[in-house]
């Protein structure tokens, strides 16, 4: 036979559960970032767990400004001699909207997209640059984003597919 104290014990716990729920609701900050406050320059959705939009999070230059800052040293072959581009390195991005997907579908403000795999989200990887030998780059001149590997350092970065991946006027980016 059941223990009734059991059963309203039970009924207790739910009602208070449902109260504490319906009148404090929970707020999970993991998944709210900052909205910007200026020019949107890059729009990022698809499975991602951190948001600031609806279903995408959006960056303004000083939000992109405020995670992990990189500067890469390197030659092109869009530009002539060594360049110096600072950005935030792609695993840094990936990691503050909880990017949960296999490949990203990055896509410039031309609709040109290309893929890049989760195997390339690595520390000592690509960088989404914002300043160009310090400062930040027009749409005329590859910006205002452009993903930059560090090419002079590490020779599986030097051939047509990661050139291929290296999409500058970037402005979207999806999570697959």
């Amino acid at each position: 036979m059941a223990n009734p104290a059991r059963h309203i014990f039970f009924a207790a716990a739910c009602a208070v559960a449902i109260a504490v729920t319906l009148f404090f609701p929970l707020r999970v900050a993991a998944q709210d970032l900052a909205p910007p406050q200026g020019e949107v320059l890059l729009t990022i959705n698809g499975a991602i767990s951190m948001h600031n939009d609806a279903e995408a999070a959006r960056f303004d230059r000083a939000m992109l400004e405020t995670l992990e800052t990189v500067t890469i040293e390197t030659s092109t072959i869009w530009t002539e001699g060594v360049q110096s581009f600072t950005g935030v390195p792609l695993v840094a991005l990936m990691q503050a909207v909880g990017a949960r997907g296999d490949s990203l579908r990055a896509t410039a403000i031309n609709d040109y997209a290309i893929e890049i795999p989760r195997s390339d989200w690595v520390e000592g990887g690509p960088i989404v640059a914002y300043l160009n030998n310090g400062k930040p780059m027009s749409v005329r001149e590859k910006g205002p984003l452009w993903v930059i590997y560090p090419y002079d350092t590490n020779p599986k970065y030097q051939g047509e597919v990661i050139y291929s991946r290296s999409i500058w006027q970037l402005d979207r980016i999806t999570v697959e």
